[in-house]
C-alpha cells in the first residue's frame, strides 16, 4: 500500500445519517483508534464543524496533524458540479462536500461511496477475501451496495456502481401481493429499498395493519409466531429473491455478502439461496450468501483503505 501518506496511520470515516464513525488504521488495516458520533441533524456549517473536530480529536490523541484521510459519503456525487446528493443526510444535498471538507482538512483525502466502501472491506480480509468477485448488498435504512472485481471497487461511469436499491419492483410482484408503488426519495417510483430494506419491511408490516416501530421488532413478532408477521417476512423474502436474482443475472459475483441491520439476523441466511433460485433458470447456481466479517464498522474502515491505497477504487 505504497499510495498512502508518509504517516503511518491513515483515518477512515463512514458518514451515516444517524452516526459518523472514525477509525484510525495502520498498514495492516489493524484500528488504532476508534470514535462515534451522532450525524448533526442541522445546517450544514453544523456538519462541517462536526467533522473537523473528530478529526482534531484523533491528531490530537495520537500525536499526527497530516494523516491521510478516506471519506465514506452516503449518496452520489454529480462529477460536473461536485456537489452531493444524499436522501439519509439532506444537509449535504446540492452541497460541495469533498472541496469544503479539502479546504477545512488541508491534507490528503480519498472520497468514496459509503456503501462501496463497505463492499471494499468486505473484499480486504472480510467475509469476501479470496473470491475473485463479489457483491456487497446492504439491507439498512436503504438498500444499495458495490461491486469488487480482483479487490478494487467497480465504480462505473457516474460512480453509481452497485445502487441495486433503486431498480424497480416488477409490477408481476407488486400486482402479486397487492402492494402499492411507493415514492422513493432518490424521485423515483417503486424502487427496491422501499421494500425490501430494513424500513421496506416496516412499511411492509404496516400496509397489511401491523404497527411494529422497526424492522427488529417485526422480525421478534415472526419468530414469536405472529401470522401477520409471518406473511410478511414471505413477501419480503421473494421480493429480496427477486432483486438478488437480479444481481445474479446482471453481475454474477463469486459471493453475496449482507450488510445493514437485516444481514444480522441469522434465519435469512438459510432461506435467501431457494428464494433467489426461484427468480433464475435452470444451470443458473445462486451464489454463496454470507454475513459480513466486520459489520458496522466496514464503511469506515473500507474508508481508511481508500486512503492507503487510493487505487483500489
Amino acid at each position: 500500500m505504497a499510495d498512502a501518506a508518509a504517516s503511518a496511520i491513515c483515518y477512515g470515516i463512514d458518514i451515516g445519517g444517524t452516526k459518523i464513525e472514525l477509525v484510525a488504521c495502520d498498514a495492516a488495516l489493524e484500528v488504532r483508534h476508534r470514535r462515534r458520533i451522532a450525524t448533526p441533524q442541522g445546517k450544514y456549517p453544523g456538519f462541517l464543524a462536526a467533522l473537523e473536530a473528530l478529526v482534531a480529536a484523533a491528531d490530537a490523541e495520537l500525536g499526527l496533524a497530516d494523516a491521510a484521510i478516506g471519506i465514506a459519503l452516503p449518496g452520489v456525487r454529480d462529477p460536473r458540479s461536485g456537489r452531493q446528493l444524499s436522501a439519509n443526510v439532506p444537509a449535504l444535498t446540492g452541497q460541495k462536500v469533498a472541496a469544503d471538507l479539502q479546504a477545512r482538512l488541508r491534507r490528503p483525502l480519498h472520497f468514496g461511496n459509503d456503501l462501496q466502501c463497505f463492499a471494499l472491506s468486505e473484499a480486504h480480509g472480510g467475509a469476501a477475501e479470496g473470491y475473485p468477485s463479489m457483491f456487497g448488498a446492504i439491507l439498512g435504512t436503504g438498500a444499495g451496495g458495490g461491486y469488487c472485481l480482483h479487490g478494487r471497487l467497480v465504480t462505473g461511469f457516474n460512480g453509481l456502481a452497485g445502487e441495486w436499491g433503486h431498480w424497480s419492483v416488477p409490477g408481476q410482484l407488486l400486482q402479486r401481493y397487492a402492494l402499492p408503488v411507493l415514492d422513493c426519495a432518490c424521485g423515483l417510483r417503486g424502487c427496491v429499498e422501499r421494500y425490501v430494506s430494513g424500513s421496506g419491511l416496516v412499511a411492509l408490516h404496516r400496509h397489511f395493519g401491523g404497527e411494529a416501530a422497526d424492522a427488529a421488532a417485526v422480525l421478534a413478532l415472526a419468530d414469536a409466531g405472529d401470522v401477520r408477521a409471518r406473511e410478511v417476512m414471505a413477501i419480503h423474502l421473494d421480493l429480496l429473491g427477486h432483486s438478488l436474482a437480479k444481481l445474479v443475472l446482471v453481475l454474477d459475483p463469486h459471493v453475496i455478502v449482507l450488510g445493514g441491520g437485516l444481514s444480522q439476523h441469522a434465519p435469512l441466511y438459510g432461506v435467501l439461496p431457494a428464494a433467489v433460485a426461484a427468480h433464475l433458470f435452470d444451470g443458473v447456481q445462486v451464489p454463496p450468501i454470507v454475513p459480513p466479517r466486520f459489520g458496522g464498522a466496514g464503511g469506515a474502515r473500507g474508508a481508511a483503505l481508500l486512503a492507503w491505497a487510493p487505487t483500489l477504487s
